[in-house]
């Protein structure tokens, strides 16, 4: 399975058509490459040749054995059901290469080498990015090498001394040999000799011990050096990652390996400065480095461990934490003190000392480092941090408030036990925004959505390009929204496609638009061609629909989401009256809409949309509840019956409440079921149990269905559209048709019906009346009592 697991990160960075060929949605689909790649690596198709006939019942059983396992997992209890009914369908498809079963078996081997050949070709463009973790075995392998090394030299120094001890003694044995002479002993000449030679092997050993020491203690500050870069490497890859997790990416947010890391690599500083002390003779160039060396290490112990909302409203409470990593080396005694300031763009791009401009003022930005000794953590934590003003830099153009930004500057003085002398420590959190205001909140987002998204590693704060090319823009929303909806069910290649043709505004744009550069101004900047709102404020409204009202239907595969109404009409326009589906409004921000196939007068077909529902409107009746409303949708595209996949969506009846009272529900009624019970509204009786007047309204006798109007219908624009490709993320649900030019119908919106006995029927958004209001409010008041 690894060569697959290779192609899932490349494939979204191959060109569409690229993609369509290699897993053709006829034959052989990308799904089947994705559900069995662990079974297709495992077996033998390199030895599949057309030429060799009698290969062809070893590829039918092959075949055989693809299709049963498909069906087998469409079946799985896990499995949704859009997901169960595309690989149903596949492996019906793949009935067709039962007569011909080798040259399904060349088709998988040529498949299967097209991948090596891209993975070896290394063309893709990807993202800006770090490297890939290095294993962290490895690198704490490498510190124990450099501990291994500093013992060493330790054991060089202790030798030395054993044999400098030893040549000090004999040297004065040899003095002594003229005190005996002169005491009229005479030492033959043999043990002088003996003697001699014996001190100068003595003094040959030393000085050679005197030279390992040198070179082991240079080849320690060399190791030293090496990890010292492979740590700060490391570091700023977490860094990294934390700044992508804004859009999804993973994060692993434990410090504790770094931290480890770094408290290793302080000991050895120290040990190897100690052993440079004990030579007796200074070594400038070792000194100086291993002073460099614990300066940095010093410093960039300092980490933002809990950044701050990248969206800060003033006057607003907000928090943020701030760990050090040398904690445990903090010299005892006075306590250490961390001061937060806010910080503009440019004065973050030359931090040598700190700003002595303020732009905005702090409320509560001290905190003190305290050691936890059960996480072995050093925090300093701003619990209740507030910007009070901020002051703005002068804006160029047509720039607004939402796209300047700063940052939180950290700062302290520090001082390590062993080190003569503190440091000054500092480290500045992610970019931010500030706004004044909640409504502001959406467009300082797309800043930072840009701003993560965008950037390039160690960048000078906070640039960013104008312009990106789309694949790495769709991968963006792709990751944002499937993190943020907190679900595993990517945009497909049709979803993509849609949002491509909206942000271009190329509704009849086929061909691949990976490469093609969207700017910011495209972005979150100008408003959609017909609309009111940014293409970032119109995905962002979806977004958050999905994640408070859709999570699940959008999880199981029920909503087919983005897509244009030409595509929509050609997978609608031949299925069964009744068959319809969800897809996200293009012309409202927010809003799901429920397309289906309906007769004509003339007994013909067409394409209605009823008008988007809004998270108002599923606050009061749920999504699956009001498709379960609605009678003339039956089969959810392309032939799944409504209350299958519905059901668990679908309210249980409440029971009948006690106290005699009359029982009331909220049912949906779209265009003319809702219309035709509209009626002229006569006075009423009071209920005879309340003291207070009714305000007239209809009610007819045989149904006890208070009726209002029928809404105006919902219209959107269509657009035209042709066939397209698109590169794609490994869905289960994506139609295999093309595009092409159609038009749309559109219906009457939602209306309601009130029935004493059963159900009570508001219309789809009764908000721009006032008078409707008061006349339900009354109503449901006096039904109460």
């Amino acid at each position: 399975m690894a060569q697959w697991m290779h192609m899932t990160q490349m494939i979204q960075f191959l060109p569409g058509q690229t993609v369509n060929d290699l897993y053709p949605s006829n034959s052989f689909p990308i799904e089947v490459r994705h559900f069995l790649a662990d079974w297709i690596e495992k077996q033998r198709w390199e030895d599949f040749v057309l030429e060799k006939v009698e290969q062809g019942s070893q590829a039918k059983a092959l075949l055989d054995q693809m299709i049963s396992m498909l069906q087998a997992m469409a079946q799985e209890n896990n499995t949704n059901m859009v997901e169960k009914l595309k690989l149903l369908q596949i492996s019906r498809n793949m009935t067709s290469f039962q007569q011909q079963p080798l040259q399904f078996g060349v088709m998988v081997r040529d498949m299967l080498r097209k991948e090596r050949a891209l993975l070896r070709s290394s063309t893709v463009i990807s993202p800006p990015q770090y490297p890939q973790r290095e294993s962290s075995s490895s690198n704490m392998q490498d510190v124990d090498n450099l501990v291994f090394k500093v013992l060493e030299v330790q054991e060089v120094r202790k030798t030395m001394h054993q044999m400098q001890e030893e040549l000090n003694w004999e040297r004065q044995n040899y003095e002594s040999i003229g005190t005996i002479q002169q005491n009229g002993l005479d030492p033959t000449t043999a043990e002088i000799q003996k003697l001699q030679n014996h001190i100068q092997q003595l003094e040959y050993k030393v000085k050679a011990m005197a030279t390992k020491r040198f070179q082991l203690l240079k080849e320690c500050v060399d190791c030293l050096d090496q990890c010292h870069t492979r740590l700060i490497s490391r570091l700023k890859v977490w860094r990294w990652e934390q700044h992508k997790a804004t859009i999804g990416h993973p994060f692993d947010d434990n410090l504790n390996l770094l931290q480890t890391w770094f408290e290793q690599l302080l000991g050895v500083n120290g040990k190897l400065r100690q052993e440079l002390m004990l030579i007796g003779e200074p070594i400038p160039e070792l000194q100086e480095r291993l002073g460099q060396l614990l300066q940095v290490l010093i410093q960039s112990s300092l980490v933002v461990d809990k950044q701050p909302p990248q969206v800060i409203k003033t006057q607003s409470k907000f928090s943020t934490t701030v760990r050090y990593l040398l904690g445990e080396k903090v010299a005892p005694g006075k306590p250490v003190v961390l001061k937060a300031q806010i910080i503009t763009e440019q004065q973050a791009r030359s931090l040598g000392s700190v700003p002595s401009d303020n732009v905005g003022e702090l409320i509560n930005n001290t905190a003190i480092l305290e050691h936890n000794t059960a996480s072995k953590s050093t925090c300093a934590t701003f619990r209740n941090m507030s910007i009070k003003k901020i002051k703005r830099a002068d804006r160029k153009g047509s720039e607004s408030v939402t796209e300047e930004k700063f940052a939180l500057l950290f700062s302290a003085e520090i001082s390590i036990t062993g080190c003569d002398t503190p440091y000054r420590i500092q480290m500045i959190s992610l970019p931010v925004v500030v706004i004044v205001h909640g409504s502001q909140d959406n467009n300082a987002l797309a800043t930072i959505i840009w701003d993560c998204a965008f950037s390039e590693p160690d960048r000078v704060p906070f640039v960013v390009p104008e312009r990106v090319p789309w694949r790495l823009m769709c991968s963006t929303l792709n990751s944002k929204f499937t993190s943020e909806v907190q679900t595993q069910h990517n945009l497909d290649q049709y979803n993509q496609h849609f949002l491509a043709q909206k942000i271009f505004d190329k509704p009849d744009f086929a061909d691949d638009f990976s490469n093609m550069m969207v700017s910011w101004a495209q972005f979150n900047k100008e408003v959609l061609p017909g609309r009111p709102f940014t293409f970032w404020q119109w995905f962002e409204g979806v977004m958050d629909l999905t994640k408070k009202h859709l999570k699940t239907y959008w999880s199981d595969g029920l909503i087919f989401g983005f897509i244009g109404k030409q595509h929509l009409h050609l997978i609608l326009k031949d299925r069964p009256n009744g068959t319809f589906l969800l897809r996200f409004s293009d012309s409202e921000i927010g809003g799901i809409t429920i397309a289906y196939v309906s007769a004509t007068e003339h007994g013909g077909q067409k394409i209605q949309n009823i008008q988007p529902f809004t998270k108002r409107d599923l606050e009061i009746r749920s999504l699956g509840d009001r498709i379960q409303d609605i009678n003339h949708i039956t089969f959810l595209y392309p032939e799944y019956p409504k209350h299958k996949a519905f059901h668990k969506y679908y309210t249980e009846p409440q029971h009948p409440p006690s106290g005699g009272y009359i029982p009331v529900s909220l049912q949906t009624k779209v265009g003319m079921d809702a219309g035709s019970a509209a009626l002229p509204i006569p006075n009423m009786a009071p209920h005879a149990e309340s003291p207070h007047h009714v305000i007239p309204y209809n009610m007819d006798d045989s149904s006890g269905t208070l009726s209002v109007p029928s809404m105006a219908p919902h219209a959107e624009s269509p657009h035209n559209a042709v066939p397209y490709n698109i590169h794609q993320f490994q869905q289960p649900f994506s139609p295999q048709e093309s595009i092409t030019q159609d038009q749309m119908e559109t219906t009457a919106s939602p209306a309601v019906d009130f029935n004493p006995n059963s159900p009570v029927v508001f219309p789809h958004d009764m908000g721009t009346s006032d008078n409707m209001d008061l006349v339900f409010d009354t109503i449901l008041k006096n039904l109460g009592q």
